[in-house]
């Protein structure tokens, strides 16, 4: 079996070295870089193709934000996990914008941290419990949406197949879990969130599901 391949990128080395600890104790998982700067973290990340970096937000010479988008824009089918103490609207907002597959506090335990670098890898997205409260309480204020004459969303560029996908995938269901409730394969949802993400011009699912309710295509009360 392959192992996930996982990159640190936080400027504090004690906690580097603690996490790699805890990782490279798991039989899937392997640290093949760490980078104590945002510069580095994008140097090291085309250096060794990680399939996950795990990235903090306050960096010196580049921050997280920058990091994260320079490397999306070089490596888009790489995941990037953030793993941080901040959890301020507009850091949460912005990193999922440009591509974050996940945001996680750092009070997440060890399980909750091994089970998120899975679930990105797979292509699913993570959330904090507090983040997902956030991201939902900012859209409930801004998404305003176009409606039919039944008050339901109208939606031009999706199949009712492909905003079903999206639907679940907003409820935080994995590709499995979409697949068992539309009755249909997990390798066929991964080709529908590939043509939703191609159709809204987005790198993830993550930034799938934000553009779906800032448009008011997704009904806050049907996801939440």
């Amino acid at each position: 079996m392959d192992k996930i391949r996982v990159m640190l990128v936080d400027d504090h080395v004690l906690v580097r070295e603690g996490t790699r600890e805890l990782l490279e104790r798991e039989n899937d998982l392997d640290v093949v870089a760490e980078a104590g700067d945002g510069e580095e973290a994008v140097q090291q990340a085309n250096a060794h193709d990680p399939d996950v970096i795990l990235m903090d937000v306050a960096l010196p010479k580049l921050n997280g934000l920058e990091a994260t988008k320079q490397i999306k824009a070089q490596k888009p089918e790489v995941a990037v996990l953030m793993l941080t103490a901040y959890d301020d609207d507009e850091y949460i907002l912005a990193f999922l914008e440009v591509g974050a597959s996940g945001y996680l506090l750092k009070d997440a335990s060890t399980e909750d941290l091994i089970r998120a670098i899975r679930t990105v890898h797979a292509g699913d997205s993570v959330l904090h419990p507090a983040v997902t409260r956030k991201v939902i309480d900012h859209f409930r204020r801004v998404a305003k949406g176009l409606e039919d004459e039944k008050g339901k969303p109208i939606v031009t560029q999706l199949t009712d197949r492909e905003l079903q996908v999206l639907e679940w995938a907003a409820r935080g269901q994995t590709n499995r879990e979409i697949a068992g409730v539309l009755c249909i394969s997990p390798r066929t949802v991964q080709v529908h969130m590939g043509n939703i993400c191609g159709k809204l011009g987005v790198g993830s699912r993550t930034e799938a599901v934000l553009y779906a309710v800032r448009e008011g295509w997704l009904s806050l009360e049907d996801i939440c």
